[in-house]
């Protein structure tokens, strides 16, 4: 069974920082794209960074220069480091590995900005 779980969200001051991390179990890790998205309240799911199994990272316009995703295959972990947060980075980070029999998600974390 996979099971991907998010941690590291809460509350922060604009310009503050948080670092999402993202476990992964039942699957077999190191051979996935991993991505993170978000979901603004009221607004549709938006990709936020992805990286590749071998390590390329690409990254939604919004966020570039501020965010940076990485991975650690020994842990089976994906991380998203968030600096220079505004309000507008509120939403609920969910993590994702696409496969070709289905999208896998976990069950999200709240990340709220005040300004």
């Amino acid at each position: 069974q996979v099971q991907l779980v998010e941690s590291g969200g809460g509350l922060v001051q604009a310009g503050g920082s948080l670092r999402l991390s993202c476990a992964a179990s039942g699957i077999m890790f190191s051979m996935f794209t991993m991505g993170w998205y978000r979901q603004p309240p009221g607004k549709q799911r938006e990709l936020v960074a992805a990286i590749t199994s071998g390590g390329t990272a690409t990254y939604g316009d919004s966020v570039k220069g501020r965010f940076t995703i990485s991975r650690d295959n020994a842990k089976n972990t994906a991380y998203l480091q968030m600096n220079s947060l505004k309000p507008d980075d509120t939403a609920v980070y969910y993590c994702n590995v696409p496969t070709i029999i289905r999208d896998y998600w976990g069950r999200g974390t709240q990340v709220t900005v005040s300004s």
